[in-house]
């Protein structure tokens, strides 16, 4: 894979360095954290340093439990909330629609911004901070109040801006190892009361039955500690979409406030698939859309919801950065997608 461009860093990103030599170690310590003996509290020990550091990396003074993921962590807090409604918007994530289906609809408008208005009543509401396919933000203090003032609880998917942007005021919040330099395999959901959750036994309090990833949990702190800087980064999206905009492209999102690492864009008349066959020939790598539901043939429901239609839908990539991205890698996306746009208006 040498001399490749990696940009879907959206997806999963590089395990950093720092994250897989703390595996490495950890795997010596090969005892369950939950037995009794001494190498088993030696074990425990190490997991809930682990715990500690990755509260104080996020700023978070509450609770977490460790899960195998965000889709775990989703499931849990939608399972477990005690609090009677379940609401979400109609740009979360998959994993949120696969584990309440039939939850109430938050309205969401042209822009990918939900309309806090639209937030029911006693509802745990699911409402993410950043979109994976857009990089839309949400007004994270407007939706934090208007929940609090329908008596609702805020399950706030944080998986893309974790690490990145502060936490929001939200009771309860998923984070992902992966998707910051951590290991795969591993998350967690941070509780800001656990009594808004039932506790159905085992391990983590009670809240999360299984033996505990001791080495995934180390790294995850190690990623958390390590991260490069952000520095940078805008400015590579804004010539990312002046790049686009030129060759006659389309902005997904535009005049929305969205983060910088990711970037989505409509190239009218050419399939998303067209365009990343071409781009990975090319030594780039990109996707269409989340990677959970980039290899269906669905349209994007989260463009759908914004008011695309399924044929612009099918048309939209993203491309998505990290702390090692560089401007020649960005000029290679844009010179060969430049050329892609070039044929297909001369076609």
């Amino acid at each position: 894979m040498a001399n490749r461009i990696y940009l879907d860093h959206a997806a999963t990103t590089r395990m950093l360095p720092a994250a897989q030599a703390a595996m490495a170690q950890a795997f010596e310590r090969w005892a369950n954290p939950s037995s009794p003996h001494a190498e088993g509290r030696a074990a425990k020990a190490a997991l809930e340093d682990a715990r500690t550091r990755i509260k104080q990396a996020l700023g978070w003074d509450h609770d977490l439990i460790f899960t195998s993921g965000a889709t775990e962590a989703a499931a849990l807090a939608l399972a477990l909330a005690t609090i009677p409604g379940r609401a979400k918007s109609p740009v979360e994530h998959d994993a949120i629609h696969r584990a309440a289906p039939d939850a109430a609809l938050v309205a969401v408008g042209e822009s990918g911004i939900v309309d806090a208005d639209s937030i029911p009543e006693r509802a745990l509401v699911a409402i993410q901070t950043v979109n994976s396919e857009t990089g839309v933000l949400q007004p994270a203090d407007a939706i934090s109040s208007a929940i609090r003032g329908k008596a609702s609880l805020w399950l706030a998917d944080a998986a893309q801006s974790a690490g990145k942007l502060p936490l929001p005021d939200a009771d309860l919040i998923i984070v992902s190892a992966h998707k910051l330099g951590g290991p795969p395999g591993i998350g967690a959901l941070l509780v800001k009361d656990l009594g808004c959750l039932v506790a159905t036994g085992g391990q983590e309090k009670g809240y999360r039955p299984g033996t505990e990833n001791l080495p995934a949990a180390l790294g995850f702190a190690a990623a958390l500690e390590t991260r490069g800087t952000r520095d940078g980064l805008a400015e590579l999206r804004r010539r990312l979409d002046d790049g686009v905009t030129r060759a006659g492209g389309m902005l997904v999102a535009g005049q929305s406030p969205r983060l910088p690492e990711i970037g989505s864009y409509r190239l009218p008349g050419v399939a998303a698939a067209t365009q990343l066959i071409e781009l990975d020939m090319a030594g780039i790598a990109v996707s269409a859309g989340s990677a959970c539901s980039s290899g269906t043939l669905k349209p994007s429901r989260v463009l759908t919801a914004m008011g695309w239609s399924e044929a612009e839908a099918r048309e939209v990539i993203r491309v998505s950065l990290a702390p090692e991205t560089t401007a020649v890698e960005i000029e290679r996306f844009l010179e060969i997608w430049t050329g892609l746009a070039g044929r297909r208006r001369a076609a």
